[in-house]
């Protein structure tokens, strides 16, 4: 199995129980005990959104054995920045800017990134990106 960044929005359909292609293949990975991969953005959005403390602890620790793709910070944010104006000058606006900041850590590294938002396919036909 190759390496791939699962964004924000395949783990938590994963964490609600909720099947799809995208969240499938993280459990394979998962249950494989294959390498995972993520950026802080990632932890933050996951975290943020969980409501239960027992829930957020065990998470959390989950995520802590987990690779941790780093950038130094302003390069990040360069070339989120970059990336995003790149995309809105072929005529696409991208709603959230986290995406812009996910997308340039998977073009960082080239990882795929495995999603179900919209807006990575709009950054991946204008960039770099790799998305399944």
């Amino acid at each position: 199995m190759k390496p791939l960044l699962f964004d924000t929005t395949v783990w938590v359909d994963y964490l609600h129980g909720i099947v799809t292609k995208e969240s499938n293949l993280l459990n394979k990975y998962i249950e494989s005990d294959y390498e995972l991969f993520l950026c802080p953005i990632i932890i933050q959005e996951v975290l943020q959104g969980i409501r239960n403390d027992k829930d957020y602890v065990s998470v959390k620790s989950i995520f802590s054995h987990m690779n941790l793709l780093v950038i130094d910070s302003f390069e990040a944010s360069i070339g989120a920045a970059e990336l995003y104006r790149q995309v809105r000058k072929k005529g696409v606006t991208i709603r959230k800017s986290n995406d812009c900041l996910i997308a340039f850590y998977a073009i960082y590294y080239n990882l795929a990134l495995i999603n179900n938002d919209k807006y990575f396919d709009a950054i991946a036909k204008r960039t770099p990106l790799k998305v399944n």
